[in-house]
């Protein structure tokens, strides 16, 4: 089995605005923006047994939201092999209640945030009922960490060490720092040694292939393989696509440094559902076999 942690779930482009998409231009081939069809999902699976974590997001500032009932809408698409995760903006009024119904009524397992995208910082203490919910529920948390190709995203909110102050604060909360927090990598690699429920995710990295090299290569320095989940950033990557590109890895040769292929092996098939504390939607007898 892979698990993907990382795809998105946009129906259309109405949830983005203009100027989304404008600065989306400056993104890889403005893939960012396509709208996510489960079928094209499972076709682009290469005939691999996949759950996929999808998400929408919210994030005002940047012009991107969508509502989290849509979010639930679309696990119903293939209940056995998905589940889903809310989204709040905690810059916008009424998050509190967001944050409650998408978990207590439309029944989504997790939480994806958007810091840099809706213009917050993750430690600030405003967002301590969020933390103490996710905590009090087992919801594991992703955020979006690293680079993006819209003007009006703060890069100061989306650094790894953002995260080390919160993970000192609620150490039970499963925290997933998303792309490796690229081109943050060394920052990413220090906050998830350092914290037992901290991991990473490598969704949409393949394609830089030089980046991807020395980042994996960090990772085998600091020893901290067992921290990365598997992720796609679908629609702009595929399943297939990204495990080819991660096994691609084990063909470089730098000088007298390589990467370890059972490594990457490893990192394709780690059991994410397990780590972050989530069912497996397949349920118990399939997935023992």
């Amino acid at each position: 089995m892979i698990v993907d942690v990382h795809a998105h779930c946009w129906p259309g482009t109405d949830c983005f605005s203009a100027s989304f998409l404008a600065d989306a231009q400056r993104t890889r081939a403005a893939a960012a923006t396509a709208v996510s069809d489960h079928e094209a999902y499972r076709a682009a699976t290469g005939g691999k047994d996949v759950v996929t974590i999808v998400f929408g997001g919210k994030a005002r500032l940047s012009g991107v939201w969508l509502d989290d009932a849509q979010v639930a809408a679309y696990v119903v698409h293939d209940p056995r092999r998905l589940l889903g995760f809310l989204s709040v903006d905690p810059t916008q009024s009424g998050w509190e209640d967001e944050l409650r119904t998408g978990h207590e009524q439309l029944g989504l397992r997790g939480i994806k945030l958007m810091p840099m995208y809706a213009g917050f910082l993750p430690q600030d203490e405003r967002l301590d009922p969020l933390w103490r919910y996710a905590a009090a529920k087992g919801l594991p948390v992703l955020l979006h960490t690293g680079t993006t190709f819209i003007a009006k995203a703060p890069l100061e909110c989306t650094l790894p060490r953002n995260l080390d102050e919160v993970a000192r604060r609620f150490p039970d909360v499963k925290i997933v720092l998303a792309h490796m927090g690229h081109p943050y990598e060394g920052e990413t690699v220090a906050v998830i040694r350092k914290h037992a429920n901290v991991y990473a995710d490598v969704s949409a990295l393949f394609y830089r292939p030089w980046q991807l090299f020395h980042t994996l290569m960090l990772v085998e320095e600091y020893g901290v393989w067992d921290k990365l989940l598997f992720g796609t950033d679908f629609p702009v990557t595929t399943v297939e696509q990204s495990v080819r590109g991660l096994r691609a890895m084990c063909d470089i040769r730098i000088d007298r440094f390589t990467l370890p292929a059972e490594e990457i092996e490893a990192l394709v098939h780690r059991d994410a559902l397990s780590l972050l504390g989530l069912p497996d939607p397949r349920g118990t007898t399939e997935a023992s076999e």
